[in-house]
């Protein structure tokens, strides 16, 4: 059986605050570790039937990046579930609230610039 490993590096300030996040994987065809300004890691323990969360971001992630990387990742679950359930109209409803989300997150960042 082959296996493949995700390693995520994050540099604290002296508040614990994130400053750097890198992380790379065995299959990936980068070879040096990988930047990122935010990451969201979600694991499902079944004997507990709870979702185990990690959201995390640096200082550097915009409000505006925010806003899109949370678009995104809720387009990315909507698909997710489509493929793991087949449950098409629900993952619809998904999108729509990601779409409607975001139109609305936009009109905010207007009204407070």
């Amino acid at each position: 059986m082959k296996q493949s490993t995700i390693t995520i590096g994050v540099q604290l300030d002296e508040q614990k605050v994130p400053e750097n996040i890198l992380w790379n994987a065995t299959d990936s065809t980068a070879t040096d570790s990988q930047p990122a300004k935010a990451m969201m890691v979600s694991f499902w323990d079944g004997a507990d039937k709870a979702a185990l969360r990690i959201d995390l971001w640096t200082k550097e992630m915009m409000v505006d990046e925010m806003g899109d990387f949370f678009y995104q990742s809720l387009m990315g679950m909507a698909d997710t579930f489509d493929r793991s359930t087949g449950q098409h109209a629900l993952a619809h409803e998904m999108k729509h609230f990601a779409q409607d989300f975001f139109k609305k997150f936009q009109e905010n960042l207007r009204q407070q610039g």
